[in-house]
């Protein structure tokens, strides 16, 4: 279809997303979630045509990071601009928050002309969709009581539970890869820990990828180590997903064994559910020692588990022996980042591009994400975009 045909389409499918914040994947409708893959699309197919879609004449996007990022720091700010946003990180280090000022005085201060807050929080489990929520709860009575003249929309940038930018950007590169998500049911994907030389890496892509995959009649296989599973409600709650939608999820624990005939692998490091419940009691009391002796104790463990790598013996046991590796990135590649990891230097080398290609959805998700959180009827504005046909680059 043309993307004036996509659009019409569009506009015939009714949209829950109008003033939602995106928490968590499994909160949207498979409607929901379908639309916004279809606003991401259209918005990158107006950009391939040079057409701007700019929907804002001013405003800002404020970029809250509780924790590094390189890909959806930028992605953020790539698809505030897009919308014709100014971005503005927020450093609690730099802010009164260091200070003791409270949740509810830091988000309304920081939203009088806001339109949307992206927030990463996933270092405290427990801790980060909750704080999302606490934000959402004081923006919610800023703008009752006539503080805020708009409501700003929240994005989940990654929290201690799901990673849903990342999640649908992956679920949007698969139905590229495939054809549509019509074309992944019935498909084996496995999400499968990897050994790495670091510890303490979060739970949520894990978490996000079987939680998103299994509305789609995927046949999942979640692999790990004894003793490095997830958080037990999300891997119940996916359970419950994959039936309902005709796949499966399947719990192993032999690396050999899940990726046998396999269409598509995720072979991703975490830390075990039981060690970041310890780990974030240590960082909320400061615990350096604490720390240091528990990050000693993970590392000996994860070094029991090198052979978790994802190499050519194991990419000949998936399907046609050429199962599509997915990373949400960095990956941890063996002679490469570092000397033992989680893939195989050459093995990696073969996806490097189309673990590029994945990585660059996620902008386009950030943007539809927001797009839909303003605009009641998306496909209306859409039309006006091109209707209008603004140029992006040229006069």
């Amino acid at each position: 279809m043309t993307t004036s045909e996509k659009i019409q389409a569009l506009g015939k499918i009714e949209s829950g997303l109008y003033k939602k914040d995106f928490l968590l994947t499994w909160e949207k409708s498979e409607k929901d979630l379908r639309i916004i893959l279809e606003v991401a699309a259209i918005l990158k197919e107006m950009r391939a045509q040079n057409i701007s879609p700019r929907v804002f004449d001013s405003g800002l996007a404020i970029s809250n990071f509780r924790d590094n990022s390189t890909r959806t720091r930028f992605s953020f700010a790539s698809a505030s601009n897009m919308l014709g946003l100014a971005v503005q990180d927020l450093d609690e280090e730099k802010s009164q928050i260091a200070h003791g000022e409270t949740v509810r005085e830091t988000a309304n201060m920081i939203s009088f002309m806001s339109d949307f807050i992206g927030i990463r929080d996933d270092m405290y489990l427990g801790e980060g969709n909750k704080y999302m929520r606490e934000v959402g709860a004081a923006l919610d009575e800023g703008f009752e009581k006539g503080v805020l003249p708009v409501r700003p929309g929240i994005v989940n940038l990654q929290c201690d539970i799901d990673h849903p930018t990342q999640a649908m950007a992956d679920l949007m590169h698969l139905q590229n890869q495939f054809g549509s998500l019509e074309n992944l049911k019935g498909k084996k994907i496995v999400m499968s820990w990897a050994y790495s030389p670091s510890y303490g890496k979060p739970l949520s892509v894990p978490q996000g990828i079987i939680g998103l995959m299994s509305r789609f009649g995927m046949n999942i296989e979640l692999a790990y180590p004894e003793g490095y599973g997830l958080i037990p409600e999300v891997v119940e709650l996916a359970k419950k997903n994959a039936s309902a939608s005709g796949g499966s999820l399947n719990v192993s624990h032999s690396m050999e064994d899940a990726m046998r005939d396999a269409d598509i692998v995720y072979p991703k490091s975490w830390a075990p559910y039981h060690i970041m419940q310890q780990r974030t009691e240590l960082l909320k009391n400061a615990d350096k020692a604490g720390l240091k002796d528990l990050e000693q104790v993970c590392l000996a463990n994860n070094a029991k588990y090198k052979n978790w790598e994802y190499d050519e013996a194991k990419m000949k046991l998936t399907k046609n022996q050429d199962a599509l590796y997915m990373h949400c990135l960095p990956a941890d590649i063996s002679g490469v980042s570092c000397k033992e990891g989680e893939v195989n230097g050459d093995v990696f080398e073969k996806y490097r591009v189309r673990t590029y290609l994945e990585a660059g959805y996620k902008p386009y998700i950030i943007a539809a994400m927001m797009f839909t959180n303003r605009f009641e009827k998306p496909a209306e504005v859409l039309k006006s975009i091109m209707d209008r046909n603004r140029l992006r680059v040229g006069f």
